[in-house]
């Protein structure tokens, strides 16, 4: 049972859509799939324009610090995926100033604000909706809405790698939102989208930058349905099942509603055997506890219990385990998992099962509180 917070497990219908013969990119049949597929991505993003890339998120990230920054950035670093907006800054030498936390703390809205009117060359600004390194949750929408009436000009980078799908985001302030196949999707990992705003597209197509990462190029491609280099056939294909299935089968607010309830029955499961939820704002993408026992209670998990769950990374590796909520996880797995996991705290002798987890789960999922 996988349900690590990426990849995430992928559904039979998806592997069976992309397990089809393989077509040609420069095709009337794969520009027809991949038209279908940008109206879905604009009905889940929300925003004025969205560009597929064949690569990992890091690649979307990387062509946003590129593409978006003219002048300074300013990167906030809550976890190992934020402070990579900061090596990305600097692999590429573009100036930056980060503001940085503990993993389990959000950015503060006045952090953000101090730092742009004490810095008149910051132009960008990069911040992940869900630091998935602790399950952390910014502020992100908010401080885009202050930012913007501070300065309009101003460009909001979100990385939603472990946001997109799993809630609905306010893009009102927002210039790109980035996201990745293998999270909330449900795909295996190697597509990259990004919703960019208008604002984002003028000045995308004023500041080009790069070659494979050439923003101005994908757009203006992207825009008669087909892609400036190889398309990830496949994985576009399998794009198309996954959304089209969800919009089928009640729609992405359905969806967002279903996984927050898992997320919070889960969160009171746990707590109520014990555990510690990590981050002061937890997302709904995953719940992170944590404890000294992290690594002894993965491995009954995965040995005992069937069950594959992530631990943590850097200084926080042994100190922490994460459980999964995006994509279609089925009722049953996550009544397993929070059983499993009190089942594992006995083994451990760190408190006696009696199928509190169990209950409470079912309590709040299921029957309300």
């Amino acid at each position: 049972m996988l349900l690590t917070p990426g990849p995430t497990p992928v559904p039979e219908f998806v592997r069976k859509a992309m397990a089809d013969v393989t077509i040609h990119h420069r095709t009337p049949e794969f520009e027809k799939i991949f038209e279908e597929t940008r109206e879905l991505l604009f009905e889940l993003y929300g925003m004025d324009e969205v560009v597929m890339l064949a690569s990992s998120g890091s690649g979307a990230m990387e062509a946003c610090v590129t593409n978006l920054t003219k002048k300074k950035a300013l990167t906030v670093n809550s976890g190992k995926f934020g402070e990579r907006f900061g090596k990305i800054c600097k692999a590429f030498d573009i100036e930056y100033t980060e503001i940085k936390n503990e993993w389990n703390t959000p950015v503060s809205v006045d952090a953000i604000l101090e730092a742009v009117k004490n810095d008149s060359e910051i132009d960008a600004i990069f911040i992940q909706l869900c630091e998935s390194a602790g399950g952390l949750r910014h502020p992100v929408e908010e401080i885009a809405k202050e930012v913007k009436k501070l300065n309009k000009d101003i460009t909001i980078v979100a990385d939603g790698i472990t946001a997109i799908g799993v809630e609905k985001i306010d893009t009102t302030n927002l210039d790109a939102v980035i996201t990745g196949s293998q999270k909330a999707l449900m795909l295996p990992p190697g597509l990259a989208v990004i919703g960019l705003s208008n604002d984002a597209v003028s000045k995308i197509e004023e500041n080009a930058k790069g070659f494979y990462f050439n923003l101005a190029t994908e757009i203006k491609k992207q825009r008669t349905n087909t892609t400036a280099w190889t398309a990830a056939t496949t994985l576009i294909i399998g794009l198309k099942e996954i959304l089209a299935h969800i919009k089928k089968n009640g729609g992405f607010d359905a969806l967002y509603e279903k996984t927050a309830l898992r997320a919070k029955a889960t969160r009171e499961a746990l707590t109520a055997i014990g555990c510690e939820v990590f981050p002061a704002t937890p997302a709904n993408a995953m719940t992170t506890i944590y404890t000294e026992n992290a690594p002894e209670i993965r491995k009954i998990l995965k040995t005992k219990y069937n069950v594959n769950i992530a631990g943590g990374q850097d200084h926080i590796k042994k100190l922490i385990f994460r459980v999964n909520h995006m994509g279609l996880v089925e009722d049953f797995e996550a009544t397993w998992v929070v059983n499993a996991i009190e089942l594992a705290m006995d083994e451990l002798k760190l408190r006696d099962f009696d199928g509190t987890a169990s209950k409470v789960f079912s309590q709040a999922m299921f029957k309300g509180n």
